[in-house]
């Protein structure tokens, strides 16, 4: 059996698919799976650290304040449209899976086109508009949030499996993870981080935070910046001796989680699902620039379950943060029951389960009928 699975630019999109991919080669050792990305994005690193071939074409996004570079963007997807239809049909895989990012939409049309079964893995609450339009031809769609099924008029293939979290997620050990760092145990720990390539208005309100706590709270901090914040962040806690540890990226991401008792960062699906997963306390701070603000709606989720407090970007500043950090530090009954709510939100089971349905349509059994037993988690989308 070979997969192919198309996604890109970010963790968001690239690491569902890394879930996956690990989950289909533990149940089935002999499967093969192929990744089709871009040169630039993430997943060109991230794909070959751990262990998948991966094939390249060319694409570009479509930049919502910058309409003049339509034109080009739209050579460059045309472009991409003819490569992903020659890397299908050279790989002529059993099915293929599209976790979003500019890279899925061409690969997902040229398997609809050749006729490969096509599955899509929808990762936010507000769908995006290439996810949309694939899903009226997509066998599949597996949603995360039950409340994305409305933006979609096909209903009858669609899932609510919720987003494939990785495994290792969940191996992280306190202790370990505090050693790692270099962190002292028994001292209150907070992770900050705004994605895979940081975010500049969480990296200042988290060095403002950490001044104005110092000295008054006992805590310490981890701070993934992203590569362009390192010297600027690493240089201003040095200077100051401020209590944090500094990082441009986290590959032991699961450490870090492990480590914290508050994760203070954006609200990106993927991100919901870990720290859901592994049942840690968050402070939001949505992207404001998200599409359709999804990011938001997204973090509404866990704040309505008792499970994050959210601080909207426009209102974020050091002084906000460091009160709301100081509020939850010092009330641990408070972050127990945040805890124990983040892990009602988790789908543990999401990557198995999309497997399972990758299984079925790659031996041409296609979706499940009435008759049927139905997958676990299956979110009436039938």
């Amino acid at each position: 059996m070979k997969i192919m699975i198309a996604g890109g630019g970010t963790g968001g999109h690239v690491y569902p698919g890394i879930a996956v991919a690990e989950e289909l080669m533990r149940i089935r050792p002999r499967a093969e799976v192929v990744f089709v990305g871009g040169k630039r994005g993430l997943e060109a690193q991230a794909v070959p650290e751990n262990g998948f071939r991966i094939r390249y074409i060319m694409t570009r996004g479509f930049p919502r304040r910058a309409w003049w570079r339509w034109p080009a963007a739209l050579g460059a997807n045309v472009i991409g449209l003819f490569q992903a239809l020659w890397v299908v049909a050279s790989e002529r895989p059993d099915a293929v899976l599209g976790t979003g990012g500019y890279v899925s939409g061409p690969v997902s049309a040229a398997a609809w086109m050749l006729g490969r079964p096509l599955l899509l893995q929808e990762q936010n609450s507000i769908p995006g508009l290439a996810n949309r339009w694939l899903a009226r031809v997509a066998d599949e769609v597996h949603l995360s949030f039950t409340e994305a099924r409305t933006y979609f008029g096909r209903k009858d293939n669609l899932k609510v499996t919720g987003n494939p979290v990785r495994r290792h997620i969940l191996g992280g050990d306190r202790l370990q993870g505090l050693q790692a760092f270099g962190l002292a145990d028994g001292r209150p720990t907070v992770f900050v981080f705004g994605g895979s390539r940081g975010a500049h208005r969480i990296n200042e309100a988290a060095l403002e935070a950490m001044r104005r706590l110092k000295g008054r709270v006992d805590i310490q901090f981890i701070l993934q910046t992203g590569r362009e914040d390192l010297d600027w962040g690493r240089g201003i806690v040095e200077a100051e001796q401020l209590p944090a540890r500094v990082l441009p990226f986290l590959r032991d991401i699961h450490l870090a989680y492990a480590a914290a008792d508050l994760v203070v960062c954006r609200s990106g699906a993927m991100t919901l699902a870990e720290i859901a997963a592994c049942g840690t306390p968050a402070i939001l701070v949505p992207y404001p620039y998200a599409a359709h603000n999804h990011q938001e709606v997204n973090a509404h989720n866990l704040v309505e379950r008792g499970a994050a407090a959210m601080i909207p970007d426009r209102e974020l500043s050091g002084e906000r943060l460091a009160k709301e950090i100081a509020h939850l530090i010092a009330d641990r009954q408070t972050l127990s029951r945040m805890s124990a709510n983040a892990r009602t939100f988790a789908r543990l089971d999401a990557a198995e389960r999309i497997v399972m349905s990758l299984e079925r349509w790659s031996q041409g059994r296609g979706a499940v009928r009435a008759t049927d037993p139905p997958l676990p988690g299956d979110g009436g989308g039938r």
